[in-house]
């Protein structure tokens, strides 16, 4: 089976994607199924998992709504507020939905870097792990380290790492970043997605501008561990859906089943 494990739709009459601007022109736009199914059947892909794009439980409502209607959804990763007091009963509640298979906390837009280790969240992520859901990290090169402590305290939490924790390519830094995916690779049961990566890159982007990182998530994590999602639509900010797809196949090789699929059912038990 061949998916694609992070996707997502939005409707800007929704009013809950403060990300989502004018300025982004190409994204300024509701995006809906009937959008990506022609993509998905251009190359091959048999299902999807569709993540937040929102941090509001309305965005959570929202996914679970469109994946009833559409088989195609094989998963949700949604969200819940970690600051409530009965956020683990919240995530109790939401793990009872057929295709609610992850959580994504927008770390990556909070401004204390600490965020995710804050010991009132402890019940939070036990409640994930106690309910298998899995932990979405959408995190930056700056929290790597925060997410090795993390993982740390929860080795059971199922975690995937999104968008490779977006290497700074356009500024060619390489080394530090490496380094902590290389410790979370070692010391940790994570996954990774290779999935955001162009976008990182200069707008005029080739293949040789990723592959020293696309390379070094293959021999870090290994290709039992790689998850490939298109990250549509953000990725029309750098590149088609089947261009990012053809040069993520190419980078799999031989791996591509389970980087394109068997992955992904693994990390978010898809059925």
């Amino acid at each position: 089976m061949k998916i694609d494990a992070h996707q997502h739709f939005w409707v800007l009459a929704r009013g809950d994607y403060g990300w989502l601007t004018p300025d982004l022109a190409p994204l300024y736009c509701d995006f809906q199924p009937c959008d990506l199914q022609p993509l998905l059947t251009a190359c091959d892909i048999d299902g999807t998992v569709l993540v937040q794009a929102a941090p509001t439980d309305a965005e959570t409502t929202y996914m679970l709504s469109l994946a009833a209607q559409n088989d195609f959804i094989l998963g949700v990763v949604g969200w819940v507020d970690f600051d409530t007091t009965d956020a683990a009963a919240q995530i109790a509640t939401l793990a009872k939905h057929p295709k609610l298979v992850g959580l994504r906390p927008m770390i990556q837009d909070i401004a204390d870097d600490d965020w995710m280790l804050r010991p009132d969240f402890m019940p939070a992520f036990d409640a994930m792990i106690a309910n298998d859901l899995t932990f979405d990290a959408l995190v930056l090169p700056r929290h790597l380290k925060n997410l090795g402590t993390l993982l740390g305290r929860h080795p059971n939490l199922r975690t995937v790492i999104d968008h490779g924790a977006k290497p700074e390519i356009r500024d060619g830094k390489f080394d530090d970043w490496a380094a902590d995916m290389t410790m979370l690779a070692r010391d940790t049961h994570a996954y990774c997605k290779l999935s955001g990566i162009v976008t990182e890159a200069h707008a005029e982007w080739a293949p040789a501008d990723i592959a020293p990182y696309v390379n070094h998530l293959l021999s870090s994590f290994g290709a039992d561990r790689i998850i490939w999602g298109s990250d549509w639509p953000v990725s029309k900010l750098a590149a088609t859906y089947e261009q990012w797809h053809d040069v993520a196949l190419a980078f799999a090789g031989t791996d591509h089943a389970a980087i394109f699929g068997g992955n992904a059912q693994k990390a978010y038990r898809l059925p």
